[in-house]
């Protein structure tokens, strides 16, 4: 070009423009598509000459306006060879706004104005501003059509032959690979996540782009969610399926839209279903309301697309203006355009509630391995090129990982593009170890000259920093400079679109090629820009949930930041970011090492799952080992996973981080949707100690990747794999992958619908793995056949101990050999005989097989294939359909099944004519200790007892033989059966068939027998009382709720004659509670081992029995007195001694009297009770009258009129009776008459009236009757409410009482009045007053009393308020002849005492010298009388 043509201005400058890009149409026609993405490349204009067609694609440039025009020209100068000359023209003419005004080449404005304007858009009609014409039938489909064509052309136009979505001529555009599809078949909950329930993700079965509509459904809103997270190419697919609508692949659907929420939240305005599809998509050429009511008609071939829900902010209210959503809800619930097919891909989190529950949700999961390649292949279209990258890929598992997300993966292959030419092999890999680097490498890769502008750079990345806080992802010319725009173009960093607002209303929009490229570019501008400070920086190192918040103010969109930010603080950053700051090393150091130090404060935080992947992801970035170290360590044992998505990254992530710990973890992925390739990030964690994927709906591909990291995990102890789909494909992986995995102690398959089959298969393992100890194969629906040969593998396989299968439940309990190297190096003089050694090797199996339907034949198999196998703990075959036949061959075989616990066959159709069956059946067997029947609550279990070599070693047991020996032979322990028949309907009809059913049993011991809750009624109590005898030696009978009547009750007492094993009866009869028992410490003896089989006789026993009293307790019964004289004329017979204990809420005078007089008649009684039994204030009368006319009882004991207890002397005894009618409200009133029938009793040693109501009067009317009561023992009088007077007057009444040899009176607190007596008459007495508050008017008294009382010769006064003066009164007025007389006073003065006046006293006794006294404090003052 020559340079003088540079000088000639502006329309030189113009033609040299033109001549420049008329070299390269291919670049011009991409920028006019970033630039002006809604343009029309008319093939027409190909026909015109090269500059022609420049010249017109220019001027559409140009009346875009100035920043158009000018990030334009930057572009050409930025990426295509210009001199330098013509570079600074261009940037000083038409890069700045001055230039803009300039004039058009003369080319341009010769160009017709019809030619400037050709295209496919048509001028706007807003379909709500004209009225609808009326049209034939005919003319609205023919407009239909046209419309209909046209928006087909339009997505043809649009996408043309390049990939959806893209709007760069990259050769990467060329790429598509589907990434994996899984349909969900769970419900859609809105509130609490994207699934509701169980996630059921369809493994194995992809889904293709024609299956994601379901034409099943002919009714209501058709509506397809698809969920992926970020990167995982749902705009991508979206834009997919326009393309294939538009090449003609969907032919179901007659229009298709697409509308993006990022561009939808810029309406403000109030829209209509019409306004949204034609203002804001593509306009009819005519009569839309035409058009639009044909789209009503034919809903049904209508799919509307709405990409980005998650993006979709809330409106302000419910009629809020401009609520796209609102219209979006209609469209799913039907309200608008019912029939036509909605979808709508969303990141997985909280969804609008408008979305129905009946949705049809999809799953994208990225890529596979095989899906990876595939992507690789395509991408690099040389063949060296492709294997280098391949082979790069398959030795880094951290770079394959992170292809997994379809969006890296298309990165990682764009670096590799860049850096294969120029690394050796494994290089270009290793410059690729992190997502932040991965990205980093990225932009310079799409540098075209190799050089990155860092201004330029830091700048787009505040841009986009700026987007991120305000939730902004669509940028207009007015928020990016020209010359950043025209740097993002370059470096394919921004892409471009063409928004819509509303008719007419249209503009280019730009955002960043990505999400994540955005939040990338910002964290460089937060790390190399001296703009932000270190406070700014570490304030955006943040974790966030999984769940996307949505908020009504503006979106969250930095998921990836905080990642980015810590991977650009990584060492291997550091030269890059120094770059981008010009230099500034420390500050980019100082920067780094407060993210570090954020990230090691969240390491020691309690953290949700979710956060802790976030975490993980974070330390990983920076590639600090010590950072990952303490994110290790830190993690807790107990790692859960509940209800988030997760990718194979997540877990790659992970397990490079759990590389760093120490010690084991486990990890419970619950609800998690999880890719079928993520195990294969697990290859390798040998931390991992219990793993469990609970609720997931994997299938035979997530089995096989499982089965493929297995063996890799040496420390796995605990395998869960609960609620999926695995077929025997996928079983039989994991089936050749346990026996590699020994050190497994737990393994769980449940609830996965397992096969008969797949379950033997299962089983089948369990020989190899010797430390297993759990297996639960429950939920499987395993058939009755299968389950039979799994109890065979219980019984041949020798480590298993318990077999458990309960409707869906099936679990195998197993105990591994514990044989310790001591015991194989013992002793040869130790060692056991080969019997010895069996039974310690020997196992016990317990097998419970409840609710599984067996029958009769499957009783008779399982029988034979017991009787096979080893010692059984335990059989439970409760809930099953054996019946009669099946429960009575079970029966009969328990002695030789050897069952040394429990059988069960409870819930199995037993009747009442089986329940006899089954008695014969057991009779042989002699290690049955219990059998509990009940047909009322299907109750069928029998109890064993441990046979003795079982239960004791050869010198135990002869240790205990040999204690036998010295025992007297009534005390040898007898065997003993409990046999519990209750609630069975028994009736007296069926007890004699009954007892000789029984009969067998008798032979074996003391037999309990429990019949209560049956109808046996009076006829038989009475029957079964007669067939007794015939029983032998029961231990205990138990009779009650039988319908019994009181006589029938009353009679059972006539037992205690004629079984001589009865000493116990306790009847309740309200409660119907009838329990008659034997000698309980017989019972005791046998509960300390089995016996041996010694003869014991009857005569045997006669000895002990005489010396065990019999009991009879009646409680809550009326006991009036005909039932009483019938009780005591029953019991007139029964062997003694008898102890008969009665309670009732109250017995009257005559029933009390009606049993005193039956007293007399009953020789054998020993103890009669009365427990919380009202009676009258009569009846401690009535009671001192027994005293006399039954001389047998030796005590009377009545406590507060509701407890009474007689006891009765036996012939040995001494004599002595004691009385006591304690709380029995006795006043002045009651004395005299409970005198006159105490002084009946000539034996009366003891009589306690305390806690009555004597008081003073009541007292000194006792005191004056005492003489005529011939009490040899005491009086105890305390808690009577008296005063000083009674002291007085016990002081005065002494002398009268000569058999007093003690009082003592206590008024304080103690409240006590005790008089004690001697048979003869006592020649000294003692006094003790305490706390009797005397004032100087009892001094008097005092003293004549006791001057009168001439045999008393010791009183004590403590605390009686008597000071000096009252003492010296007090002595001086005793006049008493010669002889001793003691007086202690143990009051404590606080002076010291002294009795100047007691000489004058002991002058009046003795005439002799005495000497002045000082008394001490607490000391006793003595006074002789000679």
């Amino acid at each position: 070009m020559d340079p003088i043509d540079l000088q000639l201005g502006n329309k030189n400058l113009w033609s040299c423009l033109v001549r420049l890009l008329s070299k390269d149409p291919e670049w011009l026609n991409a920028k006019m598509k970033f630039f002006l993405p809604n343009t029309d490349l008319d093939s027409r204009n190909e026909t015109l000459d090269p500059e022609q067609r420049v010249i017109l694609q220019l001027n559409k440039l140009h009346v875009q306006g100035s920043a158009t025009w000018q990030s334009f020209i930057h572009c050409v100068c930025m990426q295509l060879e210009v001199p330098l000359e013509l570079e600074v023209l261009l940037l000083s003419t038409f890069g700045c706004d001055d230039g803009f005004t300039s004039q058009l080449g003369a080319e341009g404005k010769s160009l017709p104005e019809s030619r400037l304007h050709q295209g496919l858009k048509r001028p706007h009609q807003s379909c709500g501003s004209s009225p609808r014409r009326k049209q034939c039938r005919k003319q609205q489909l023919e407009l239909a059509k046209k419309y209909l064509q046209l928006l087909r052309t339009s997505a043809q136009q649009r996408y043309g032959s390049r990939i959806p979505g893209s709007g760069q001529p990259h050769a990467l555009h060329q790429v598509y690979v589907p990434p994996i599809l899984r349909r969900a078949t769970a419900s859609l909950d809105t509130q609490e996540g994207a699934i509701m329930g169980d996630l059921k993700v369809e493994d194995g079965t992809d889904v293709s782009i024609s299956d994601l509509f379901n034409t099943r459904v002919n009714k209501g809103p058709r509506v397809t969610v698809l969920l992926g997270k970020a990167g995982m190419g749902k705009t991508t697919l979206a834009h997919r399926l326009c393309q294939k609508w538009a090449e003609g692949h969907l032919d179901c659907f007659q229009a298709l839209f697409l509308f993006e929420f990022r561009q939808l939240n810029l309406i403000t305005r109030f829209l209509t279903l019409s306004q949204l599809l034609f203002d804001l998509y593509l306009s009819p050429e005519s009569d839309p309301d035409a058009v639009f009511q044909y789209l009503e008609k034919n809903a049904d071939q209508v799919l509307l697309i709405f990409d980005g829900l998650d993006e979709a902010l809330q409106p302000m209210g419910p009629d809020g203006p401009g609520s796209v959503l609102t219209l979006f809800s209609r469209l799913c619930r039907g309200t608008l355009l019912p029939g036509c097919r909605v979808m709508a891909t969303s990141r997985p989190g909280k969804l609008p509630a408008c979305l129905p529950a009946e949705a049809a949700t999809v799953y994208m999961l990225g890529f596979d391995g095989p899906r990876v390649e595939e992507y690789v292949n395509h991408f690099f279209s040389a063949q060296p090129l492709q294997e280098g990258a391949l082979a790069e890929l398959q030795t880094n598992g951290r770079l394959r990982s992170l292809c997994a997300v379809p969006a890296l993966c298309q990165v990682a292959c764009l670096c590799l593009h860049h850096l294969l030419p120029d690394h050796a092999p494994g290089q270009s890999v290793a410059l690729l170890p992190t997502m932040t680097q991965l990205y980093m490498q990225m932009v310079l890769a799409l540098s075209p000259r190799g050089h990155l502008p860092t201004t330029s750079l830091l700048d787009l990345g505040e841009v986009a920093l700026r987007g991120l806080e305000t939730g902004k992802v669509i940028f207009y010319a007015k928020d990016i400079a020209p010359p950043l725009i025209a740097f993002g173009a370059t470096h394919s960093l921004l892409t471009s679109f063409c928004v819509r607002t509303g008719p007419g209303h249209q503009q280019t929009g730009y955002a960043f090629t990505h999400v994540s490229l955005q939040e990338f570019l910002a964290a460089l501008h937060l790390m190399a820009s001296p703009k932000v400070d270190k406070d700014t920086l570490t304030q955006h190192v943040t974790l966030h949930s999984r769940w996307v918040q949505r908020t009504k103010a503006r979106l969250d969109l930095s998921d990836h930041l905080p990642t980015f930010l810590a991977g650009l603080a990584s060492c291997t950053c550091r030269p890059f970011l120094s770059h981008l700051a010009q230099g500034n090393e420390d500050c980019v150091g100082t920067k780094q090492a407060a993210v570090v130090q954020v990230l090691k404060k969240l390491a020691t935080r309690k953290l949700t799952g979710p956060k802790v992947v976030e975490l993980c992801h974070c330390v990983n970035e920076t590639q600090e080992p010590e950072l990952a170290s303490l994110t290790a360590q830190s993690l807790p044992y107990q790692l859960p996973f509940h209800n988030f998505p997760l990718t194979c990254m997540d877990l790659a992530t992970l397990t490079n981080i759990l590389e760093h710990r120490e010690a084991p973890i486990h990890l419970d992925f619950d609800g998690c949707p999880l890719e079928p390739h993520c195990p294969e990030a697990l290859v390798g964690c040998g931390q991992i100690e219990n793993l469990s994927f609970k609720s997931r709906k994997c299938g035979d591909a997530f089995a096989e990747a499982l089965s493929r990291s297995l063996p890799t995990m040496g420390r796995l102890q605990m395998l869960g794999l609960a609620g999926s789909k695995i077929t025997a494909r996928g079983i039989s992986h994991l089936v050749k992958a346990l026996p590699l995995c020994p050190q497994l102690e737990e393994v769980s398959f449940r609830d996965n619908q397992l096969s008969d089959q797949v379950v033997l298969n299962i089983v089948e393992v369990l020989p190899h793995l010797p430390r297993l100890r759990k297996l639960d194969l429950s939920g499987n629906s395993v058939c009755v056949s299968t389950l039979l040969c799994l109890a065979r593998v219980a019984v041949t396989c020798p480590t298993i101990r318990t077999l458990q299968a309960r409707k869906a439940d099936l679990i195998f309990l197993l105990s591994p050999p514990t044989e310790t190297t001591a015991e194989l190096q013992r002793a040869p003089d130790l060692q056991e005989s080969d019997g010895q050694r069996k039974g310690a090797q020997s196992r016990s199996l317990t097998l419970r097989l409840q609710k599984c339907q067996l029958q009769v034949h499957d009783a008779e198999t399982l029988i034979a294939l017991l009787q096979e196998g080893p010692h059984l703990e335990e059989v439970d075959l409760s809930g099953n359909q054996l019946e009669d036949e099946g429960c009575r061959l079970m029966a009969e075989a328990a002695s030789q099944l050897h069952i040394a616990r429990k059988l069960d066959l409870s819930d199995n159709g037993l009747s009442l004519a089986g329940v006899h069956c089954v008695l014969r059946a057991v009779s042989a067997c002699w290690t049955l200790a219990e059998l509990h029947i009940s047909l009322r609550h299907k109750t069928v279990v029998f109890m064993f007892a441990q046979e003795p070599e079982e239960q004791e070693g050869p010198q135990e047991r002869a240790a205990f033989l040999d204690s036998l020996m010295l025992q007297m032979p009534s005390e040898l322990p007898l065997s003993s059966r409990r046999m519990r028949l209750t609630h069975c309907g028994l009736q007296a009809k069926h007890l004699e068939q009954l007892c000789k059913a029984l009969g067998g049993s008798c032979h074996f011991g003391h037999l309990h027998l429990d019949f209560s809750g049956n109808a046996l009624g009076d006829e038989g109590a009475t029957r079964l009382a007669q067939l007794l005898p015939g029983l032998g030696a029961l231990q205990s009978l138990n009779l009650s709720e039988n319908g019994l009547s009181l006589d029938a009750v009353l009679g059972l007492a006539r037992c205690f004659s004629t079984l001589q094993w009865l000493f116990h009866l306790d009847i309740s009869f309200e409660s119907q509670h009838i329990l008659l028992r034997g000698d309980k410490t017989g019972r005791d003896i046998w509960a300390t081992g089995s016996s041996p089989d010694f003869p014991a006789g009857a005569e045997f026993l006669g000895f002990r029995r005489r010396c065990i009293p019999r009991s009879l307790r009646l409680s809550e019964c009326p006991l009036e007195p005909p039932s009483l004289t019938h009780l005591c004329a029953t019991l007139k017979e029964c062997p003694g001694p008898l102890e008969l204990q009665l309670s009732c809420e109250f017995l009257s005078d005559q029933s009390l009297e009606t049993l005193l007089d039956c007293l007399p008649r009953l020789p054998q009684l020993s103890l009669l009770q009365l427990n919380q039994t009202g009676l009258s204030p009569k009846s401690p009368f009535l009671l001192a009258n027994t005293l006399s006319l039954c001389p047998r009882v030796k005590k009377v004991d009545l406590r507060s009129l509701h407890h009474a207890t007689l006891h009765f002397r036996s012939n040995e005894e001494q004599e002595g009776v004691c009385c006591g009618f304690t709380g029995c409200s006795l006043s002045q009133e009651h004395v005299e008459s409970l005198c006159r029938l105490l002084s009946k009793c000539k034996d009366l040693s003891q009589v306690d009236l305390s806690a009555n109501l004597l008081g003073d009067s009541g007292l000194r009317c006792l005191l004056e009757c005492l003489p005529q009561v011939p009490i040899s023992g005491s009086l105890d009088l305390s808690h009577n409410s008296v005063s000083q007077e009674s002291a007085l007057y016990l002081v005065e009444t002494l002398p009268s009482c000569p058999r007093v040899r003690e009082a003592s009176v206590n008024l304080g607190s103690e409240q006590s009045f005790r008089i004690h007596f001697s048979k003869e008459d006592q020649a000294g007495k003692t006094l003790r007053l305490s706390e009797c508050s005397f004032r100087p008017e009892h001094v008097s008294r005092l003293a004549t009393g006791l001057s009168q009382s001439l045999q008393l010769t010791e009183l004590t006064l403590t605390q009686c308020c008597l000071d000096q003066e009252q003492l010296a009164i007090l002595l001086s007025l005793v006049g008493r002849p010669a002889g001793l007389f003691s007086l202690r006073d143990l009051t404590r003065h606080t002076e010291k005492l002294s009795f100047p006046g007691l000489e004058a006293c002991v002058l009046g006794f003795k005439k002799k010298k005495t000497a002045k006294k000082k008394v001490p404090e607490d000391t006793e003052l003595r006074t002789k009388i000679n």
